[in-house]
């Protein structure tokens, strides 16, 4: 499991099949981004179901969506001559969401995903359609989309609306650092609002894609954030005096889950060195049985707490779960989820059900809980190195000691305000693990009575994972301090990096002081994978 973005193609052609979530993340993400184009076969499969829905169309026949109403009003049936207006109606009266305006980095990958959805050629559009959210891509017009108001089945129609607006000219974008009008911003891009013909408008927002953009980007930093977790066990493993022994091999090939024994691997290879933790033979010697003693009270443990010695098995269980979920958004954003959907090779429309939002809020679901799991991890650990009574003889709160007699003595309390937060950040997210899957709502008369709530998932993954990040980075500046205060030079080289790179950043705390900027500027250590890339870790 990795996510550096060094393989990731300089241009990518696409043709609705092979891209990949590490893809679409390099080109939201990366500063110099691939180029993206459509492959010539794509084009031909496109022109192809446009043919046909067009003959359909000729023949007078109730196409769902093209010459019908919507949804449960698909039994109004229009004339040809009615199903340009039908589509922009439909996009109209969808711009309804709520809620916090999407991400840039979200918007861009909705952008992408939908060009390749449809660039799989059975949705009955015309090439011209996916060249126009490129165009919005490559110039960067952001349709401004709020994040609510999806169910997931029957897509993200709400949000995919705003896209749907700004294809069409109408509502408001950013473009440039500035909001205006989309017809504006088009304009200084040389392009003219594009005029939707039957289905392109349904075609359009009738899908996965919004969800999907959550999910990919959540992929992506949950790999981050189980590097750091591997990062953060093996410095609390130095600073608490642990036992390297936990992490051999050996224990882990007896229970040979991929993630538990890649989480494993890093945490021994990170330790090598170390001047700090103990090796196994350390802990055996280090504190013999006097001769003839009946009973001895060891100064150290043999064994150290759970949230060291377990945590492969818990930073393991995200790794195969970012694995098992990766699969299934890949499949996702390669794949025709709208509806109906054009068999050119046999000559008929086909309604379905392909928008439904199942496998992304499942694949979501399951990721969001793995997270909070590190989180609580990363806060366990925590605890254990600011408490006095569990941290092996660093001081209370890894306050700076200063002398009895010095004036200072007493009047400052080192990291117990950042544990309190850390906590708080830990409650928010374990708070947001129950299912949005499992909450599915009856709605559009009855219509809709089955729907997925993916999108809600993929956001709460979202969330959580900000979340985590934000634990991870209280908790990588407490390892820091008490690596200060055990003496920096005795970590082991391979943890040095991460620790040279954050003080680079943030100062040692030898007095109380505001500590929110320090969190920031970790967070961005990790989220852009620099820490992750100083120890080498997968």
């Amino acid at each position: 499991m990795t996510s550096t973005f060094d393989d990731v193609r300089n241009s990518i052609l696409l043709n609705g099949h092979d891209l990949t979530p590490r893809e679409v993340a390099a080109v939201v993400r990366r500063p110099v981004r691939p180029r993206v184009g459509v492959d010539p076969e794509a084009l031909a499969r496109m022109e192809c179901s446009h043919g046909l829905k067009l003959r359909l169309i000729d023949l007078g026949l109730p196409l769902y969506g093209v010459t019908t109403g919507f949804g449960d009003s698909s039994t109004r049936q229009i004339s040809a001559a009615k199903t340009a207006e039908l589509q922009r109606n439909l996009v109209r009266y969808h711009l309804n969401g709520t809620g916090p305006e999407s991400s840039p980095d979200v918007v861009r990958a909705t952008l992408l995903i939908r060009a390749n959805c449809l660039a799989r050629g059975h949705s009955g559009v015309r090439p011209a359609l996916v060249a126009r959210l490129l165009a919005l891509l490559e110039n960067d017009v952001l349709p401004i989309i709020p994040e609510r108001g999806s169910v997931g089945a029957s897509g993200d129609l709400v949000p995919l609306c705003y896209l749907a607006s700004t294809v069409i000219g109408e509502g408001t974008v950013r473009f440039q650092g500035r909001d205006l009008p989309a017809v504006e911003a088009l304009a200084e891009c040389g392009l003219e609002p594009f005029v939707l013909e039957a289905k392109e408008g349904l075609a359009l927002i009738n899908g996965t894609s919004f969800m999907s953009a959550f999910a990919v980007l959540a992929i992506e930093s949950a790999k981050e954030i189980a590097a750091i977790a591997d990062l953060c066990t093996a410095l609390g493993a130095q600073v608490l005096l642990g036992n390297q022994g936990h992490y051999h091999r050996f224990i882990h090939e007896q229970k040979p889950h991929p993630g538990q024994l890649a989480s494993a691997d890093n945490i021994r290879v990170l330790l090598d060195g170390s001047g700090l933790s103990r090796t196994y033979g350390e802990v055996l010697t280090s504190d013999p049985m006097p001769s003839g003693a009946g009973f001895h009270h060891l100064d150290h443990a043999v064994q150290d707490r759970y949230s060291l010695r377990c945590a492969p098995a818990v930073t393991g269980v995200l790794r195969d779960l970012v694995d098992w979920a990766e699969k299934w958004v890949t499949i996702e954003i390669n794949s025709t989820n709208d509806n109906p959907l054009f068999d050119a090779a046999e000559d008929a429309v086909r309604s379905g059900g392909n928008f439904y939002g199942g496998h992304i809020g499942q694949a979501m679901d399951g990721l969001k809980l793995a997270v909070a799991n590190v989180a609580d991890l990363l806060d366990r650990q925590l605890a254990l190195v600011v408490d006095e009574k569990f941290n092996n003889g660093l001081p209370a709160n890894l306050a700076f000691p200063f002398a009895a007699d010095d004036w200072q003595a007493g009047l400052h309390h080192g990291f117990k305000g950042m544990q309190i937060a850390a906590s708080s950040l830990t409650a928010e997210a374990l708070k947001l693990t129950a299912p949005a899957s499992a909450f599915s709502r009856s709605t559009e008369a009855h219509n809709q009575d089955k729907v997925s709530m993916g999108t809600i998932a993929a956001r709460d993954a979202r969330t959580v994972l900000e979340l985590a990040e934000q634990v991870a980075a209280i908790h990588l500046l407490a390892l820091c301090q008490a690596a200060d205060l055990r003496g920096p030079d005795l970590l082991s080289p391979a943890t040095r990096p991460a620790y040279d790179l954050i003080r680079d950043h943030v100062p040692f705390v030898d007095a109380d002081r505001r500590m929110d900027g320090d969190i920031h500027a970790v967070v961005a250590l990790i989220r852009s994978g620099e820490l992750r890339k100083s120890c080498k870790l997968l």
